[in-house]
């Protein structure tokens, strides 16, 4: 048993190929939780920006992550020209009507106007970028 132990140890964590696995697969988590805390956080700022629970944020750090990663990418690559009009402002507005799009899937996850998701945008970026700034994680 214990020789059979020390060659799965080996296998695992030993050959460079597997250990950069499991630190891509930690780093994808610790960007999830990061995430989440993120949206507890901006739940708490923002009135009219409301999570449930960390189970809650959990899954609205994935959907929102797989909203942006789709449909918002395609809207910020239509609105390059009057995202360079405003300086950059309108893309506030894109990512406040994702929060939106977000909202209106989940159930522990409620935005209940325009404008509490267009602060909770700012708001979201400015502490997910704090955290990640203070724990030194990269994106």
């Amino acid at each position: 048993m214990r020789r059979c132990q020390n060659n799965l140890d080996s296998m695992v964590f030993h050959s460079p190929k597997n250990l950069y696995k499991i630190l891509y697969m930690l780093a994808i988590i610790l960007s999830w939780i990061i995430s989440a805390v993120s949206i507890l956080i901006v739940g708490h700022i923002i009135p009219g920006f409301d999570v449930q629970s960390f189970g809650s944020a959990l899954i609205a750090a994935v959907v929102i992550g797989l909203i942006n990663a789709t449909i918002g990418l395609f809207l910020k690559i239509i609105t390059i020209p009057l995202s360079i009009l405003t300086f950059g402002i309108f893309l506030l507005v894109i990512n406040a009507l994702m929060l939106m799009f977000a909202s209106s899937l989940l159930s522990g996850f409620t935005v209940s106007s325009f404008w509490a998701a267009f602060f909770g945008a700012i708001v979201l970026a400015i502490v997910n970028m704090l955290i990640r700034g203070l724990i030194g994680a990269r994106e």
